[in-house]
């Protein structure tokens, strides 16, 4: 342990103790990373108006919401609910149109990432099966659309056409907004999944300016940072201290193992290849909504990155979906095209997180606090990254044995968490119940959800939380 560890550690016991209140939640945290354990014993697995623990804090749901009763910190509010994703066609004999000749099938869209900026709230909808009219797609937060808004094509209808390679978005999995209203969009140009995959277009990265909806820059990678096995679905975008021009895109190759970078100002990528890219052989077991089955070769897909460090530059936080183990580099050694090919000593293994800790999405706030969508528990861990990335420094902030259903995105923008669950493995693997809600985006406060846990820390409050 290093000396900043060990002083950070310190800070911590103290805060621990003359805060007593809060020892009580600490330790049950310990019992529940000691044992494994999936639910709270008391809670009956029922959505109820509630809050966890009786606290509300102050905060009230708004019209159409709920609160979710859950095991956690901090109530979490139901923002939006579908049974069936739709979407905003000019009107109704429109949409039946396209209904009729196969252009929308409303069982087939599953939404998988999220992202927000200002009055926008994205969703992506992969083209898995036949049907999607739209990949990326908006609700705008300042009007109301009720609890399960129709989706609105971004930009518009018409660059969201599969297969026009040049203007459109074919599938888009997980996208990121920066802080120069810049939304960065991987279009992976693909139709189906697995063995119905259907490679149509080039992996194209797009970034759009959303002050003004246009496309800035469209940029197809080479062939040499892809390859026969490549699945990109996530991407993290590192802006360093030389403003909007100094900015670098991360895209992690799932099944490829390989992690693509990107350089705005030289407007060119290269690949990175690491042992610690590819699965663990002894993570692939799932247990999750009732369904066991074997992803046995899910490598690197969830990403994070921490503040600027002292050096300059960030810290990139990432893991194998098949694992239980965080890893992490400097993006000294990505942003350099020379040096991240010879640096393998430069990445660094982390403490696993522990048996049922398969983990989707992350996302680091500029405190440095980590959250993590853990899959297996239907919850929302977080990690407090001034201390040892170990199971006694991480907490449970929200788990819910309906709403948390495959957590597969998650985001922190103006103090608020705000998640997406939509039952993946169900929907691949069986068949969903359109009778009942599947797809969620939920939000809860961040200053809420740590207090009293070990996440929490005397040394800063939660003042400035912004999307990277």
């Amino acid at each position: 342990m290093s000396v900043i560890d060990a002083f950070a550690f310190i800070l911590f016991i103290i805060h621990s103790f003359i805060s007593f209140i809060y020892i009580e939640s600490f330790l049950s945290f310990i019992k529940i990373s000691v044992q494994g354990a999936r639910s709270d014993p008391g809670f009956n697995g029922n959505l109820k108006l509630g809050v966890a623990f009786g606290r509300n804090r102050g905060c009230s749901p708004g019209h159409g919401m709920k609160l979710v009763h859950l095991f956690g910190r901090a109530p979490l509010l139901e923002k939006f609910t579908w049974k069936k994703m739709d979407f905003a066609y000019p009107d109704e004999s429109s949409r039946q149109l396209a209904i009729a000749n196969g252009e929308y099938v409303p069982e087939n869209s599953l939404p998988v990432g999220i992202e927000i900026w200002r009055n926008k709230l994205f969703v992506t909808i992969p083209r898995w099966r036949d049907g999607i009219p739209s990949t990326l797609n908006y609700i705008p937060l300042d009007a109301n659309q009720g609890r399960s808004p129709k989706l609105i094509p971004y930009p518009n209808w018409a660059q969201n056409k599969a297969g026009d390679c040049s203007n459109g978005l074919t599938t888009v999995y997980r996208i990121h907004v920066d802080v120069c209203d810049r939304l960065w969009v991987l279009d992976t140009g693909t139709i189906g999944i697995d063995e119905t995959t259907v490679q149509v277009c080039p992996y194209t990265l797009n970034v759009f300016d959303l002050t003004t909806d246009k496309l800035l820059r469209q940029y197809r990678l080479r062939s040499e940072d892809i390859n026969q096995n490549t699945f990109i679905a996530n991407i993290a975008i590192d802006l360093g201290k030389g403003g909007c021009n100094d900015a670098f895109a991360y895209m992690s190759d799932e099944l490829g193992y390989g992690l693509i970078v990107y350089s705005w100002e030289q407007n060119t990528s290269w690949r990175i290849t690491h042992s610690y890219f590819m699965p663990d052989p002894l993570a692939g077991d799932y247990n999750i909504g009732g369904l066991n089955f074997q992803w046995g070769t899910e490598g690197i897909f969830g990403m994070s990155l921490s503040p600027i460090l002292a050096d300059g530059y960030r810290t990139l936080f990432f893991h194998p979906l098949s694992s239980y183990r965080e890893f992490a580099v400097s993006t000294r050694i990505l942003r350099d095209q020379q040096l991240s090919q010879n640096s393998y000593h430069e990445f660094q293994v982390l403490s696993s997180r522990g048996p049922l800790s398969h983990c989707t999405a992350s996302v680091m706030d500029e405190n440095g606090l980590q959250f993590f969508n853990l899959i297996d528990q239907n919850a929302i861990g977080c990690w407090n990254s001034m201390l040892p990335y170990a199971p006694i420094n991480q907490a449970i902030v929200a788990r819910h044995d309906e709403a948390l259903i495959f957590p597969a995105d998650i985001k922190v923008k103006r103090g608020l968490l705000w998640i997406m669950s939509d039952r993946m493995p169900i929907f691949l693997l069986s068949s969903l119940n359109y009778t009942d809600v599947n797809f969620r985006i939920l939000t809860m406060s961040v200053q809420t959800a740590v207090a009293g846990t070990v996440c929490d820390n005397i040394l800063w409050r939660f003042t400035k939380n912004q999307i990277w």
